[in-house]
């Protein structure tokens, strides 16, 4: 279980309290207002902001004296993050070494991961080739080479239409079940979360 227990969190200025508990293989959609803190709360579950109080735990144990790369932790920001000077098998296979030093197993498991994603035969294309869909699957495949089991998705699918977010959702949907990764998603549509989600969190 994913734990916040009276986590305090700072971000400048802005102040967010959490204090809860998230079974294994849940999606759970994170909404509220603008400027709320849902992606604070994201980035404190990441490593990438301190607990100014309180600890986070995955099961049982403490995720603050890890760094981020240490944490059974991937997240996907609304840009997808690609660099547009490598490929899309480059990218994606970032999810498991910055270096792209990378052993024959580990590019046939980008290369499943690119087909899965409905990306076959187009690995080598680099971003500025490929449509805004294939860019977020890209940045999707990145996200299931890493295998880890809590998955923080930041609306990355915010800019696509509803047919082809309908699409990655249901992708993020799968993944969820085949791997029992809990997943946290931010969301400023009530109907992504009645489309994929488990449980809700209302940030205010």
């Amino acid at each position: 279980m994913l734990r916040l227990d009276r986590c305090v969190i700072e971000n400048g200025t802005f102040r967010l309290s959490a204090d809860l508990g998230l079974k294994p293989g849940h999606i759970v959609a994170v909404i509220g207002p603008s400027g709320e803190g849902k992606t604070t709360l994201l980035e404190a579950i990441a490593g990438f902001l301190p607990l100014a109080e309180g600890e986070i735990t995955w099961d049982g144990k403490p995720l603050s004296p890890l760094a981020p790369g240490a944490r059974p932790v991937a997240m996907l920001f609304q840009d997808g993050n690609l660099f547009p000077h490598l490929s899309a098998e480059q990218n994606a296979g970032l999810g498991l070494d910055p270096r792209l030093k990378l052993s024959r197993a580990d590019r046939a498991r980008v290369s499943e991961a690119l087909d899965r994603v409905g990306l076959t035969g187009l690995g080598r294309r680099k971003p500025g080739a490929l449509s805004g869909g294939q860019r977020a699957r890209v940045a999707l495949a990145r996200l299931m080479v890493q295998r880890r089991a809590i998955v923080l998705l930041d609306e990355p699918f915010a800019a696509l239409g509803p047919a082809l977010k309908a699409e990655m959702l249901a992708l993020v949907k799968h993944l969820a079940q085949e791997t029992g990764a809990t997943v946290l998603m931010v969301s400023h549509d009530p109907e992504d979360a009645r489309r994929v989600a488990d449980q809700v969190i209302f940030v205010r």
